[in-house]
Parts: C-alpha cells; structure tokens; sequence
C-alpha cells in the first residue's frame, strides 16, 4: 500500500479511537458496533411535529470487523472553506457508502471543538425527568430521543462514557413513556403532537440502545428495552396503511412520506438489533416511497396523491429507499441528483434552506453517506461548514420553531457522521 495512503488510514482510525476513549466506551465495544453495524394535516409540510418492492437483506451471523479499503486520493478532497461554487448532478457509478471509504479530514480539529461544546450544552438543557425540548415541547418524546442519539453518536452510551449517565435518563425517560397498559406498545408523552413521529424515533433509539447495554442482553434494563422495543415494532407493522406508508396517529387510515421514513428507519434499526422484520411490510413501504417521487424532476412529494417536490421530503425519501435495504437503483439516483440541485449548503435558495432545516438535513446527511463517492465527498465539507457557522457561542444550534435542544440535537447527529459509532447509519 502507498504510504499516504496507510497515512490516511491512520489518521482516521486515530480519530476514532481519540473519541472512543473520550467517551469512555472500551475498544471491544467499538468492534462489537462496526460488528453490529456490517449488517401534517398541512399538505405540502414536512412537518415533524404539528417498481421493485426489495426486503431487508438478511444479518450475517457474527460478521468479521471489516477492515476499510485504502481511500481514494483522486476523489474530490474536503475542504474546511467555502463548497465548490456550483452544483452538479451526483455521478450513478459513485453508489459505494461512505462507511468504510472515509474522506481525507472528515473529522476537524474545528468539529470536534464544537462537537465537545456542543455536547456539553445539550446537556446542560436535560430536564429533571431525564427528557430534552423546549417550551411547548418540552419533555418530548422524539426530541429525547434525538438528544440521546446524539450522545450516543460520540460514543456514549447507558452507563458508559462522560455522559453515559444522561443517556441512562434519557433511556429511562422513554420507557416509562411506554403505553402504562403494556397493550398497544405506543411510547408517547403527554407533549406529544401526532404521536407517531414520536414513536418512530424512540423506536429508533431504542433499537440502537438495544445490544448495546452495559452487561449484555442478560441484564434488566435489556430485558425491558427489549420487550419495549418488541411492542413497538409491532405497533409499527399493524398501523401501517394499504398504500404501505404511516401518518401522524397509530392508525392505518392515511400516510404522508415524513412520518413514513421514521417508521422505515425504526424497522431497520430494529432488524438490525436482531428483530425479524416481516419481508412485506418493508416491500409495502417500498411502493408507497416510490409512489411519492415525483417523475419530472425526481424529489418527492408529501404524499401519494399530487403535490411539488422540496427537499426536506425529498432527503427522507432517498433515505428511506437506503434503509430499506435498496442501494442501487434509478430512484435513488434522481433523488441525489435533485438535493444536489436544490439543497447542497451554500447553493440552494436561502429562504428555501430554512425550511425545516435541521430535519432536512438530518436526512440529506445520511442520504449522501450511504451513497457516498462523490456524493459523500461534495454534501459533506459544505453542510459541516455551514453548520459550525451557525453554533451560538453557548454551544448551542437554535431552532426557531422546535428549540434549542431540538436544534443541537439534529446538529450534533449530522456533525458526528464520520464517526460511525450508531448502527443505524451503516449498511
């Protein structure tokens, strides 16, 4: 191997391994991750509060750590200024995560220092009952979630690391928000507002918690994130509609694409923990996301029926088709194509980009590391710069309609990709 090349490599793993001990979480724990890993009532809203149908592919049984290919030094280089000064469409041959293809300086020295900060504040706004949110919002459901998935992608997870502990509440906060009557499976609060959205996400935490817990899958508190996470699964699967998608309340009388991609990314984080996952409702939700895109210009819609494409939707919906288990395919494809035209930071519309814009790129972020290439190589300079911009000198990233811990939250999430510690965001 060329030397820059075993360079490269080093300085990543390095990275890695710095954040690893930081946080507390012994090095097997990464291995047995990477392990782990190998496996609106208003149309038009993206909202998160108010023709191939394919399975999962199925988990190997005790994967191999992989060992990342040597990077590629011809691919576009990241850079801490300003992002190229004109978007193109993204190339269909560059269809390779991002997962073990790391970029060269994915992780600044800038990012980690805002990162730190940034962590610290968040959990400075933790409330006493473990949850996370603001005002109206607060003690809710899907923003504790974020929040704890936000710790956890720098390596902390319950009982172990710095803030292992603010997980542990958190986690607790969940579970006890869990249906008292132990029969639908629903995790909501008394904030919440279209409780589906908050179940998609806890769902989600939950099932990357899930195997991770101090002690193994033997001890109580796996026990009950277990029988949490299997009602809630369930609750996911009967609620879906016939046109394969979910709405804002567990029933399944109507669906929108937003509320739809966090009931995908809860079943695969699920699948992945080692839940079986019934082929059908996957496939069902396959046909419904596709039905979303719109043909002329390749974003989606918010629903089925007719609407324009924004990006906000559109990052979901080329996300959703990912976690769903499909990685190559014509959707895809003129989905990328479509942010890159509409959402890539510093080109897009500005007053367009502040349209629901952390949960945008809280999707467009892992849309581009799964497909990674020059797609990964091109989003991923430009939103980190973009997003260390905007951090107040508290720490804090400010949501102006869902708060501070939400803002954080989603920005801590999108800024620690490269460190791919959570499960969920790998293939």
């Amino acid at each position: 191997m060329h030397a820059s090349k075993r360079l490269l490599i080093c300085m990543n793993a390095a990275a890695l391994l710095a954040s690893t001990a930081r946080a507390g979480l012994p090095i097997a724990s990464l291995a047995y991750m990477q392990n782990f890993a190998a496996q609106s009532a208003n149309p038009g809203s993206d909202s998160i509060f108010a023709a191939q149908p394919v399975g999962l592919p199925p988990l190997p049984v005790q994967p191999a750590v992989p060992t990342p290919p040597p990077t590629d030094l011809n691919a576009p280089s990241p850079a801490s200024g300003p992002a190229p000064t004109a978007p193109s469409a993204a190339k269909p041959a560059d269809r390779r995560s991002a997962q073990n293809d790391a970029l060269e300086d994915e992780i600044s020295p800038e990012l980690e220092t805002a990162v730190t900060k940034g962590i610290a504040a968040l959990v400075r706004t933790q409330r006493k009952d473990g949850s996370f949110g603001d005002g109206p919002f607060g003690g809710n459901v899907a923003i504790t979630s974020l929040a704890c998935l936000a710790l956890m992608s720098d390596g902390h997870t319950p009982g172990r690391g710095v803030y292992g502990e603010n997980v542990s509440r958190g986690l607790e906060f969940i579970l006890k928000s869990c249906d008292e009557s132990g029969k639908s499976g629903l995790i909501a609060s008394d904030s919440a507002n279209g409780p589906m959205y908050g179940h998609g996400f806890a769902t989600l935490f939950l099932g990357e918690v899930y195997g991770m817990t101090a002690g193994g899958g033997d001890t109580a508190l796996a026990a009950r994130v277990h029988e949490a996470l299997v009602k809630a699964v369930r609750l996911i699967q009967t609620t879906q509609n016939d046109e394969g998608g979910w709405r804002y309340n567990p029933v399944p009388y109507d669906a929108d694409i937003s509320v739809t991609i966090c009931q995908i990314m809860a079943l695969r984080s699920a699948r992945n923990a080692g839940l079986e996952i019934p082929k059908v409702t996957i496939d069902k939700a396959v046909e419904y996301v596709r039905a979303c895109q719109n043909a002329n210009d390749g974003g989606f819609r918010y629903q089925v029926s007719q609407g324009p494409s924004l990006w906000p939707r559109s990052a979901a919906g080329v996300a959703s088709l990912f976690y769903a288990g499909i990685y190559t395919d014509e959707a895809i494809n003129k989905g990328i194509n479509y942010l890159m035209q509409n959402a890539l930071p510093g080109h897009a519309n500005a007053q367009q980009q502040q349209l629901h814009y952390f949960y945008g790129h809280y999707y467009a972020v892992q849309a581009m590391f799964l497909a990674g290439g020059d797609s990964w190589a091109r989003w991923w300079p430009a939103i980190r710069t973009e997003l260390l911009s905007k951090q107040h000198s508290d720490g804090l990233w400010d949501d102006t309609s869902v708060g501070n811990a939400y803002g954080t939250s989603m920005s801590l999430i999108i800024l620690q990709m490269p460190k791919r510690y959570l499960p969920i965001f790998q293939k």
